[in-house]
């Protein structure tokens, strides 16, 4: 996780879609609404799975496709119906409404 300085937001998302040669998943954290699609647009190619508001630890099988691409790999979804994602680059999307209360699983505590 990264918190960033306000005035550095441009800076910041500029430097999230450049760091990695990766784009497997990625989190958005944000309360203003704009921001969050100002900054998933800039940020479309950088995570096969993004989550709105939520943790990034992955998809859930048989509900959510899963694929990365850059060195990820080729963005397919596996599992999934629509296989024309093969000439596509389609992006999963998963947004909290919900404000997290944890950061953790509850089997996490056992």
């Amino acid at each position: 996780m990264f918190v960033y300085k306000d005035e550095e937001w441009a800076e910041t998302v500029k430097l999230v879609d450049s760091t990695s040669p990766y784009a497997l998943t990625g989190s958005i954290f944000c309360r203003d609404r704009s921001i969050l699609e100002e900054t998933h647009k800039a940020l479309r190619h950088s995570a096969g799975n993004i989550y709105f508001n939520d943790k990034s630890t992955g998809s859930v099988v048989g509900q959510q496709p899963f694929g990365g691409s850059r060195a990820s790999g080729t963005n397919d979804k596996a599992v999934s119906l629509n296989l024309i994602s093969k000439w596509t680059s389609p992006q999963a999307i998963k947004e909290s409404l919900v404000p997290l209360s944890a950061h953790t699983y509850p089997y996490m505590d056992q």
